[in-house]
């Protein structure tokens, strides 16, 4: 059995991260998403509600939903990850994650494949989700129905 996990920040998760996880639980026999309690960002939801959006965003019986903190090595060995999946955008992302993937390859051997994303969601970003949300534009399309109406409820607070 072949576990990957995929891991974000998720805040809040999008169209192109459901995407990426859809397209893990059809090859991989258990996908655990990983949550990161990244302390370098404030995120706008915590990460029981990043989680929930995600469990709520993801049907799938193969996939589970987890959040951490700590070393991403630590956690895959936790969980059986024999593989990381991240999902890519842009040449950027790719600048980006190369570095992680082989940082973690160095720690503990764990292999990382890159997704891309399909075109559709390859200009979509959590930033840029929060932000247009936040402005009062419609994110309805960019988002699941459960993330557009967490934002909405989150922004007239």
């Amino acid at each position: 059995m072949i576990t990957a996990l995929v891991p974000g920040s998720f805040d809040p998760p999008t169209n192109g991260h459901v995407d990426v996880i859809s397209r893990c639980a059809s090859i991989f026999d258990r996908v655990v998403v990983a949550v990161v309690a990244n302390p370098s960002k404030q995120p706008m939801f915590t990460i029981e509600e990043r989680s929930a959006l995600l469990e709520a965003s993801c049907p799938w019986d193969n996939v589970e939903v987890a959040g951490f903190d700590g070393l991403l090595v630590d956690f895959a060995a936790a969980v059986g990850a024999s593989v990381v999946v991240k999902g890519l955008r842009a040449m950027t992302d790719f600048d980006y994650e190369i570095q992680l993937s082989q940082m973690n390859r160095h720690l503990s051997g764990i292999v990382t494949m890159f997704v891309a994303t399909k075109p559709e969601w390859g200009y979509i970003s959590s930033s840029l989700v929060k932000e247009v949300s936040a402005l009062g534009g419609s994110v309805d399309e960019l988002v699941p129905a459960v993330v557009a109406q967490a934002l909405a409820e989150r922004n007239q607070a």
